[in-house]
C-alpha cells in the first residue's frame, strides 16, 4: 500500500481539496501511511515588487502556513502522521519535486470538472497525472 501521500491544497479553493484528503486519509489509515499537505503559493513578479509593502513575501508565507496547519490539524491521523508544506513556485513543478524530494508512493489531487478552458491550456492537476514517477489519484 501507500506509506507517504502527497496532497496538493489550493487554499483559495480549499473545498476543493476536501475529497483528496478524505481519500488520502483512507489510503494512511488502510496502510498506516503518512499525509503530507502542499500548498504552493504564485511567485510575485519582480516588477510588482516596488508596489508592495517591505513584509509582504513574508506575510503571504506566514498565513499560508497558518491556514495550511489549520487543515491539517483536522485530519483524523495521529499528529506524528500529517505534516504541512508551504512552497514557491508553479504548481505542478513544485508538487512533483516535492513529490520526488519526499519519495511519495500516491499524490491524490482534487480536480474541477473539466471546461472548455482546461482542454486548450491544460490542468495543473493533468500536468501532475502526466508526468508524475508515482501514482496519482484525481478526486472530484
Amino acid at each position: 500500500m501507500y506509506k507517504s501521500i502527497l496532497v496538493p491544497v489550493d487554499l483559495a479553493e480549499a473545498d476543493l481539496a476536501t475529497p483528496a484528503i478524505t481519500a488520502a486519509v483512507s489510503f494512511a489509515e488502510a496502510s498506516g501511511g503518512t499525509i503530507r499537505l502542499v500548498y504552493v503559493r504564485s511567485l510575485v513578479p519582480i516588477t510588482y515588487m516596488e508596489f508592495v509593502p517591505a513584509d509582504f513575501d513574508t506575510e503571504q508565507q506566514s498565513e499560508a502556513e497558518a491556514k495550511l496547519a489549520a487543515i491539517a490539524a483536522a485530519i483524523t491521523l495521529p499528529p506524528e502522521r500529517v505534516s504541512a508544506k508551504v512552497l514557491v513556485g508553479s504548481v505542478h513543478g513544485e508538487v512533483l519535486a516535492e513529490a520526488d524530494a519526499s519519495g511519495t508512493d500516491l499524490i491524490v489531487i482534487g480536480s474541477h470538472e473539466p471546461g472548455m478552458l482546461a482542454y486548450v491550456i491544460g490542468s495543473n492537476a493533468s500536468t501532475i497525472v502526466r508526468r508524475a514517477k508515482c501514482s496519482v489519484l484525481v478526486v472530484r
